[in-house]
């Protein structure tokens, strides 16, 4: 399976339009954007962390799946690459951190940065 995994805080920090007065507000539009988008992938994974969980319940909606991470967003990210790569599954991740970047690559993922889904979901 091709998954693609969103670090939703780095993708929604990508664009300066407002998004830190209204969190839950940014995560829901992106999860929604993420709905409507043709990726190319057969599971997307949006991984939402601290004020942003609450504008997304955790869970399956369509093909987009929705994670909260009980702690750091990004150690969320790379448990759900081993995971998924432990199954078998090609998985790209959406970020632009350079440090997340690395242990993706470290747990056998691979990475884009968030104007390649940007691109993809406007």
């Amino acid at each position: 399976m091709r998954v693609l995994v969103v670090d939703g805080a780095n993708v929604v920090g990508s664009r300066p339009n407002g998004w830190w007065r209204d969190r839950a507000g940014a995560a829901g539009r992106l999860h929604a954007s993420l709905a409507r988008a043709d990726l190319d992938h057969d599971v997307v994974v949006l991984v939402l962390e601290g004020r942003a969980t609450s504008g997304r319940p955790a869970g399956r909606d369509g093909a987009v799946e929705t994670v909260h991470a009980p702690g750091s967003g990004d150690d969320a990210v790379v448990e759900e690459v081993r995971a998924r790569r432990a199954h078998g599954d090609d998985v790209v991740v959406v970020t632009a951190d350079r440090a997340l970047r690395e242990r993706v690559t470290a747990a056998g993922g691979s990475s884009v940065g968030p104007s390649w889904l940007l691109s993809r979901t406007s």
